[in-house]
């Protein structure tokens, strides 16, 4: 009989740069791959994740000649039920860092069952990059340079050859994640993902610095999708990379992301609690019809409303329109940003729990160092100066079509400016900016800091 590895795609649905695979290929005569549902995270997530996830697994399968068996249910059960039927002599996984990851794995080990673990999502993994002292990074500067410092493998190649377990006559089940009505989402799979890289890397990647900033231009990458179901790794990008300042800054962009992930490696609460419990003590107001007027996008501010109109109909927002209405959010209407986050994650195709909480706590500026409380971002003057034209909100705000130009960012000063029947303002930004360093002056003062 020939022997049978088992290979347990979880963050990486790709075949190419896969070294977990590549293992689980080198030490059996036969691969099974397979992921697993888990329905209680599905049920968190919303249509637009779903639908990506249902979509990407079934590129996956064309790229292993249509042998994934997907299952649904507990992981334990599961992987003690396929080891049992095809008498597999190992299974194999990329490590998680992520606290629902770790607490799984913990699961399976105690069950008895051994996982084979090699690489993970990450260019350098979680808890790699230490200081000189062996304890972690807590600001960002010093954390990319010692990041930089420890460098990262080149992209393995894409098996040859790989001899899969045939499902040829196996009913399988994929899940069935539809999209509602008037909505679209990206195009999925690492071809997907590459073609467009290397597209971006053409041209668009030369004046990244500046037009990364101006949501109404196709100024990024792209990546984040299929980074985040790992389509494509982060080192497959950084092994294109050059010094100029461009490439420069999206190699720092990548490593925002991989100090977040190792920032929740290091404090696992801090994915629902605060990075700085100070800010606990903070006055908040409770979540309610203003609250639901952001998620709605109806604010009367036209760079947000935009931004969350964006979220709820594609599934994305960009960068740095997330920070302006996560800014919003926290320091006009004063709500914990916890409440914010989980709305970015029942939506964003990209949701990455790291880079989710700690972007929130970042802008809420009670994280990481780069953002103290006390900015706060203008909505008015954000818009003003990354859609000078108005372009991205009359995209997604149609009520504002008829102003022409930087128009569009003051409605309220036009006689017609709410002809369209756009919601007029429900805060004063500037008083509420008062408010919000009011609030802060009180737990200083309590914390004696």
């Amino acid at each position: 009989m020939s022997e049978v590895s088992i290979f347990w795609f979880r963050r990486d649905l790709r075949i190419s740069d896969n070294p977990g695979l590549l293992a689980a290929l080198a030490e059996g005569d036969e691969v099974l791959p397979i992921f697993i549902v888990d329905q209680a995270i599905s049920d968190r997530a919303g249509e637009f994740r779903r639908s990506y996830l249902a979509s990407a697994l079934k590129h996956l399968d064309k790229t292993l000649a249509g042998n994934l068996q997907v299952f649904e249910g507990d992981a334990v059960e599961i992987l003690q039920k396929l080891t049992k039927k095809y008498n597999a002599t190992s299974i194999h996984c990329a490590k998680q860092y992520a606290p629902y990851g770790v607490a799984l794995e913990k699961k399976i080990s105690e069950s008895g069952i051994e996982l084979q673990f090699t690489g993970c999502d990450y260019a350098v993994d979680p808890g790699k990059v230490r200081k000189p002292d062996g304890t972690p990074y807590k600001v960002y500067t010093p954390f990319f340079k010692a990041w930089s410092v420890v460098g990262w493998e080149r992209p393995y190649n894409s098996p040859k050859s790989p001899n899969w377990v045939s499902v040829k006559d196996a009913k399988r089940y994929f899940p069935d994640w539809d999209l509602a009505k008037n909505t679209k989402t990206f195009e999925v799979g690492t071809d997907v993902a590459l073609e467009k890289w290397n597209q971006f890397f053409k041209g668009p990647i030369n004046s990244y610095n500046h037009n990364r900033n101006f949501p109404g231009i196709s100024g990024t990458s792209g990546m984040s999708p299929h980074l985040r179901w790992g389509e494509v790794h982060p080192r497959t990008l950084l092994a294109n990379l050059n010094n100029s300042a461009d490439q420069e800054v999206y190699r720092k962009e990548i490593a925002w992301r991989e100090f977040y992930a190792d920032v929740l490696h290091h404090n696992p609460h801090t994915s629902r609690e605060y990075l700085n419990p100070q800010f606990t003590k903070m006055r908040y107001d409770k979540p309610g019809k203003k609250f639901d007027a952001w998620c709605a996008g109806k604010t009367g501010f036209p760079f947000v409303d935009a931004g969350m109109r964006q979220l709820r109909q594609t599934g994305w927002m960009h960068n740095r329109v997330r920070m302006v209405v996560a800014s919003f959010l926290a320091k006009d209407l004063h709500i914990e940003w916890q409440h914010g986050a989980n709305f970015f994650m029942q939506y964003l195709i990209d949701n990455d729990v790291a880079s989710n909480s700690h972007g929130w706590q970042w802008t809420a500026g009670c994280g990481t160092d780069a953002s103290p409380y006390y900015r706060i971002f203008n909505p008015i003057e954000q818009g003003k100066r990354f859609d000078p034209e108005g372009d991205y909100i009359r995209k997604y705000v149609p009520e504002l079509a008829h102003l022409t130009g930087s128009d569009i960012h003051e409605p309220w000063l036009y006689l017609d400016g709410y002809s369209g029947g756009y919601v007029e303002r429900m805060v004063d930004h500037a008083a509420e900016r008062i408010e919000s360093l009011a609030r802060l002056e009180e737990i200083k003062v309590s914390a004696h800091f």
